[in-house]
């Protein structure tokens, strides 16, 4: 039995994007559409919308850019709810072979990434306060995000000067600051920096159009501007 095709207008509001998205995804290769018999109209199969959405970089980007509902499996309402998810994922890593000797790294890098969220947005959240927290331990990978006010507009109370997003990520990671809020945004990033260079985690970072990528095998930093701007924070860790 052939796969039930949806049009892209369907498409588009099975995921929350508009009709115009879709077609940028399908051009970058981001979402592939079908084209029927070389004509020019896209069509999506039912099942690969359903694994596009249960992709947890995906579904992160859609509730940072779209405030699509999120499950409770994935959202941190708080930052008591955050660390009590963080302590099981430790548990779980323990028992993980071969992360004997980095677990704690792990959850060291996630714990300060989600926590520069809750404490660099307390009382600024823009609307829907919290995080994203989804984990792939068959894939090793961990994916935060928020819908905060990003780190150009947490560090502009401090930096006043600071124009791009790009700018102010570079500054993030690199510059020691003060231990003052909300210049810890600073010290956080730049630990997570030097414990993805040191440990065999790779980091992808986003706020705003700033993007970071540490990658192995040689950890370079390489932060880049991406053609979207982004609202909040995601990160997403690797190892």
């Amino acid at each position: 039995m052939e796969a039930k095709l949806l049009t892209i207008t369907q498409a588009a509001k099975i995921l929350h994007v508009s009709v115009d998205t879709l077609r940028r995804w399908d051009n970058s290769g981001k979402l592939t559409a079908i084209k029927k018999d070389g004509g020019v109209h896209r069509f999506y199969k039912e099942k690969d919308l359903e694994i596009f959405l249960n992709d947890l970089v995906n579904t992160a980007h859609e509730w940072m850019m779209h405030g699509v509902e999120l499950s409770p499996t994935f959202y941190c309402s708080n930052s008591a709810v955050f660390q009590a998810r963080l302590t099981k994922l430790e548990m779980l890593l323990m028992q993980k072979q071969g992360l004997e000797k980095t677990f704690s790294i792990i959850i060291a890098v996630a714990g300060e990434i989600g926590n520069n969220s809750f404490d660099h947005n307390l009382g600024k959240w823009p609307d829907v306060p919290g995080i994203f927290f989804g984990y792939d331990l068959d894939n090793r990978c961990i994916v935060l995000a928020d819908r905060g006010i990003g780190v150009l507009e947490s560090l502009r109370t401090v930096r006043p000067a600071l124009v791009t997003h790009v700018d102010a990520v570079k500054v993030a990671f690199s510059e020691v600051l003060s231990g003052r809020s909300p210049e810890k945004r600073g010290n956080g990033l730049k630990f997570v920096r030097a414990v993805t260079i040191a440990q065999p985690i790779n980091l992808y970072f986003t706020s705003g159009d700033a993007e970071v990528r540490m990658k192995d095998p040689l950890k370079e930093f390489r932060l880049t501007r991406g053609q979207e701007i982004m609202r909040g924070c995601l990160a997403v860790i690797e190892f």
